[in-house]
């Protein structure tokens, strides 16, 4: 079950994801930002962001 701490994981996951897309939009094709800083942002909400808001575990309750 995802916690308060995983969806705040997944949503800046997601607030990269749109900013990265954003600064890909952006400008000519030769623009550095889209050439090198967009595809970090988009790297990092891929493969960090978002995979660690789903496998986050958080302390575990008994009942």
């Amino acid at each position: 079950m995802l916690n308060k701490k995983n969806l705040i994981l997944i949503g800046i996951g997601v607030l990269l994801l749109v900013i990265g897309f954003i600064c890909l939009a952006t400008g000519p094709a030769d623009n550095p930002v889209s050439l090198t800083v967009a595809p970090l942002i988009l790297v990092l909400a891929y493969v960090v962001v978002i995979p660690l808001g789903i496998l986050f575990g958080g302390k575990k309750q008994d009942k």
